[in-house]
């Protein structure tokens, strides 16, 4: 419907704003996670933009990491598999302006840069491995029109494959000024990167059955939060402050719509939804009963996720106990998000050129935040 409607701006009337629609760039956003590679193309508007085209396909990149330090031959052709469907997009689209960014997996692993470049070879898309503040940066700015009005402090959570960042923020700056204020300098007072993604945890304690693995990545994570010396601070300000939680990934939206009893995942629903901890804890407990068979019965798990969700609900639950009276703002956006709106509205000055071709296939990169 959204590629129809802008087809229909693109294409209709010759009145000069007409022209001046149907010439105006594409921007788009290619993140190659440890588990999933994503790509969101847009259209700038009104300060936002208006999303053209969405893909979202399974690469587990990270898959094995842990343990051999390296990216496997079987890792590295799932996620050429991926990065060539996306090539297909951006030049059937005919996308102006790209960033691709990698993130964990990449950042790990032996051969992460080999990797990379043989993408660029095989496919014209061109990567920058960022590091976990700037991931954190980025997933903070997507999210930030979830910022519940008249809050001072927010604690973002963004889980992925290979680890876990967050950012405890001051929303004061953004709640006068919003975007600006995130994009020019964003308000982080103290963020870390947890070693821990529902990949890189699931493999950690795949030698031990269900019954004894929860317990263990919890304890696990909650020795990895006491290690950060910020966590007191942040403790105190959810006592004492007006704060919430926003947690953004898969494993969230997939909990919430559980929690919800969607019968398919509906971003509507689940995007911008509020939860309470003694209602996700319950949802967290039901999944926990359910072994992998029922976890993969629910509709927006499906079999793909089962077998990380427990991991998923680790992480949750453990970072929740930081602020265990606050409520979590659920965000279907992020790292994506944060990204076109950087390349969009970020300083001119850091904006790059659009990008070439060559071989009439898209080189990302060529045009950035």
């Amino acid at each position: 419907m959204a590629e129809q409607k802008l087809r229909e701006t693109q294409e209709g009337g010759r009145r000069p704003e007409s022209r001046k629609r149907r010439k105006a760039p594409l921007y788009a956003a290619v993140d190659l996670g440890t588990n999933n590679c994503r790509l969101l193309i847009a259209a700038p508007r009104r300060g936002g933009f208006t999303v053209v085209d969405s893909h979202s396909q399974l690469a587990r990149l990270g898959e094995g990491l842990a343990s051999s330090g390296r990216l496997s031959d079987a890792a590295i052709d799932r996620g050429l598999s991926a990065l060539r469907a996306i090539a297909g997009k951006l030049t059937a689209k005919r996308v102006g302006h790209v960033r691709c960014i990698a993130t964990e997996a990449c950042r790990r692993a032996e051969n992460g840069a080999e990797f990379i470049q043989l993408v660029r070879e095989e496919t014209g898309l061109t990567f920058k491995i960022i590091g976990a503040e700037e991931e954190a940066r980025l997933a903070l700015i997507g999210c930030h029109n979830l910022i519940r009005p008249k809050t001072e402090r927010i604690l973002v959570i963004d889980i992925g494959g290979g680890s876990t960042e967050l950012s405890f923020v001051d929303t004061t700056s953004a709640a006068e000024e919003g975007l600006p204020a995130l994009l020019n300098k964003p308000p982080i007072l103290s963020w870390r990167s947890l070693p821990f993604g529902v990949v890189t945890l699931t493999e950690a304690f795949a030698h031990l059955d269900e019954a004894e693995a929860y317990p263990a990545m919890l304890n696990a994570l909650r020795e990895n939060l006491r290690k950060w010396k910020f966590a007191k601070p942040i403790e105190a300000a959810f006592q004492n402050l007006p704060a919430h939680l926003i947690g953004t990934s898969g494993t969230v939206t997939c909990l919430t719509g559980v929690q919800l009893g969607l019968s398919k995942y509906r971003r509507d629903l689940v995007d911008g939804a509020w939860v309470e901890r003694a209602d996700m804890a319950e949802t967290i407990l039901n999944l926990r009963e359910a072994g992998p068979e029922g976890r993969a019965a629910y509709p927006t798990i499906g079999e793909d996720r089962a077998g990380l969700m427990l991991a998923g609900c680790a992480i949750v639950e453990a970072i929740w106990e930081l602020a265990p009276t606050a409520s979590m703002r659920i965000a279907d956006r992020g790292l994506r998000e944060g990204l076109l709106l950087s390349m969009i509205y970020g300083p001119k000055h850091r904006r790059g050129n659009s990008r070439r071709r060559r071989a009439a296939r898209p080189k990302a990169g060529a045009a950035h935040e």
